[in-house]
Formats: structure tokens, sequence, C-alpha cells
């Protein structure tokens, strides 16, 4: 059984994403034997098609002062961005209520003051993983981030304001000759800015590769295998799966992403945490695509992928197991039609949709349950991919030590 009393020995994680590998990574350099269980494998969530930015000066509270006016747009457009399925839903209105509530300006300064400091960790994680047997790669920016008018550009200019009011520096600039740099862009962007101090990484390989390190410094990972439940017994916390015999541990981490509550809320985790779904392609471009490009007005994300370039988009509140909506993808493409040239938005390949964990207030849970030696890490909404390792590195350090971080008291799982 688990106890403060003494450092865990082995340790379970439910979760082979980036957020569950960063924890089992970091437990290793506590010195804790680990075993990863996922239900399909690595990368397999939210983890693979994201964009793949590692943009902390970005990690920002979703919900914020204009959602409401923007909300009622959205019921009404089937192409925006922000997609509500029109049907009778108790949970997700629920959801959306509480959501709708941190949407104040008093709110969002509350949420920003309590990301920051993870925020500011963010790279430095990376670098620690990479520096030391994780075989792949970050890469700087610029980010390149293009407006249709001036004035579509200033409720992003002052939400950057916003971030470095609260304690990141995120160097934005205006860019002159746009299309020197980024010939992607059509006559249409008119307005462009230049984002520094941010990276970028090709997410599915990157956690292949940080699963390769979990395993080459002994640790297992089981595929196919669903949790179902805890047990707690005398030779620990016995984890019951379909698809595997039981595993046993003393510490156990849930970090299965948007589908953490079916584990998570028995054992008193009540924030609620609802699918917010991200869809992406990769798309030929003519010039070869060098920087990621941001459409905040379109909330488009782009990125530059294995010769090719990623479109990702789209914030989708529907059940995290529902197939690909192909309505998703058309509305994406018709948002950036026109803000493109020189590339085929008729041959798409990659087509992706992933479940990200959003929750109410916009904070992630990270801790411990109720239940002794049970800890879970999600809830990152966006954001898992680039928080995910600075997580993994606190949570740890939690588990090893007892003491929970600084960094991760607003994350309290029991809030």
């Amino acid at each position: 059984m688990y106890s403060r009393a003494r450092k865990p020995q082995t340790a379970v994680v439910v979760g082979a994403g980036m957020v569950g590998l960063s924890t089992a990574w970091h437990l290793q350099e506590q010195g804790i034997d680990v075993t990863v269980v996922d239900r399909s494998g690595v990368a397999a969530g939210a983890s693979w098609g994201n964009a793949g930015w590692l943009t902390p000066g970005m990690a920002m509270p979703l919900a914020e002062p204009t959602l409401w006016t923007y909300a009622a747009k959205s019921l009404l457009d089937p192409t925006a961005p922000l997609h509500i399925p029109a049907r009778l839903d108790v949970r997700l209105w629920t959801f959306l209520a509480r959501f709708g509530l941190h949407a104040t300006s008093k709110a969002w300064k509350r949420t920003m003051d309590a990301l920051t400091p993870i925020d500011r960790m963010a790279l430095e994680a990376f670098d620690e993983l990479t520096g030391n047997g994780v075989e792949s790669w970050t890469r700087k920016g610029p980010f390149i981030v293009g407006f249709e008018s001036e004035s579509e550009s200033k409720p992003f200019i002052h939400e950057i304001e916003q971030v470095e009011k609260a304690g990141q520096s995120v160097p934005l600039a205006r860019l002159d000759n746009p299309r020197l740099k980024v010939p992607q862009l059509s006559a249409g962007v008119s307005t462009v800015l230049e984002m520094e101090g941010q990276r970028f990484l090709e997410p599915g390989p990157f956690v292949e590769a940080l699963a390769d390190a979990v395993r080459s410094r002994g640790g297992s990972i089981i595929s196919g295998a669903e949790v179902r439940g805890l047990r707690h017994g005398p030779g620990g916390i016995a984890v019951d799966s379909y698809g595997h015999d039981p595993l046993s541990a003393d510490v156990v981490v849930l970090a299965t992403g948007a589908w953490l509550p079916k584990l998570a809320r028995p054992l008193g985790v009540r924030t609620q945490i609802q699918a917010g779904r991200g869809y992406s392609f990769s798309v030929a471009t003519e010039e070869p695509a060098e920087f990621p490009i941001y459409f905040p007005a379109r909330r488009v994300a782009c990125t530059p992928y294995q010769g090719r370039l990623r479109i990702a988009g789209t914030m989708e509140f529907r059940g995290p197991d529902e197939p690909l909506q192909t309505g998703r993808i058309d509305a994406i493409l018709a948002a950036v039609r026109p803000l493109f040239t020189g590339m085929d938005l008729e041959q798409l390949e990659d087509l992706w949709v992933g479940p990200r964990p959003v929750t109410p207030d916009g904070l992630p849970v990270i801790g411990a349950t109720r239940s002794p030696g049970v800890f879970v890490a999600g809830g990152h909404g966006m954001w898992g991919i680039v928080l995910g390792p600075a997580t993994g590195k606190l949570l740890a350090s939690q588990i090893a030590t007892g003491t929970v971080p600084a960094e991760l008291k607003p994350f309290d799982p029991l809030r």
C-alpha cells in the first residue's frame, strides 16, 4: 500500500500521450520503475495530429470575455471554428454553462496567473528531455501571425500584452514584405506579425521518441489494454484492464486525456472534463513551408510537417469516441482558402480528429486524488503538448517527495 512515509518504488501510468509518457520519464528520473498502459497505443489520443506548437506565450485560458458573443454566432454558423452540436446533452450544456461563467476579464486574469509559472517552465522541460536520451527535436520559430485587416489584429495583440503582464516575454513585431518569407500567404492577408520565443515539433514522432526513451531505461509500455478499475490490496494498487492481466504498483497516475473522468470521478475528481475535439490534415505546397502560421480570427494553426503543411483547427464539443465529422474539415478548408496560395487544398492527407480535454475553469487537474497513491494529470485543453513535460516533471517530484510543488497548487484535482 502506498504511504508517504516511504518513497514509492513502482508506478503504473495509464495513458501513453505526451503527458503520460513525460510523467513516466520523470518518474524514472526519480528512481521509480514504470509501466505505461494505453487502450490504443503511443500518441493515439490528442497527441498525434495536433499542430505541435510549443507556444507557452499562447497557453492562455480558452474562456475569455468575448466568448458569449462568439459562441452565439457559432451556433448559427456551421463553418465557425467553435462547433457545438445542436442536440440535447445535459452534461455538455452543464459544462458550457460553467465554462461561460469563467468568460470574464477577472477570471481570465486569475487563470492566466495560475498558468504562467508552468508556462515559463515549458521549453526548458523539452530541453531536458532532448538532452537526456529522447532522440527528437524542437525547432524555433518565428511564428507568422496573419490577419485580413489591421483592426482584426488588435484582439490578438491585446491578448499577448496580457500574457506579458502576467510574467512572460513574447516578442511580437510587424513583418514587412511577409510573402518573401512565407510565399504561401495570399494577397488577402494584409497584416502580418512575427512572434519569437516559441518553438514547434512533429508531435507524433516526438512522442514515439519519448516512448522509446522510457523503454530504453527499463520501462514497459503495454498497448491495447483499457483500464477498467483500480483496487487497493496488500501488494499495492491493482490495475484491472480489458485485454491484459492485472498489474500492481505502489502508485498509479491517470493521464487519459478526455477519457479521464471515467476513472477519476469515483476518486473525488469532480472537475468536469469535456472533449474539445480538434481536426487536422496535411497538404502539399509549391514552395517549402518553413514556419508555423497562425490565423487567430479563423482559429487555424499551420505547421511544417514532414515536407508538407499540417493545417489544424476547430474546437468541437462532442464525445471523444465519436467519428470524424467531415463538415469540420470542410469548415477549416473554407477558412483557409482565401488566405493561402500555392498549395493543393484538394488532395488532403493525414486526416485526423483528436479530443483535447477541456475544463470549465481553464486549469488542468494535476496531483493526488482521494484514493491513496492514485494521481491524475490531465485537462490541459489545447496545451497538453507544450505543458506535458513540465507537468510530468512536477508531478513526479510530488509523487517521489510527498510535497506539492508551488506550480501545481492551482491545479488541485479536488478543487
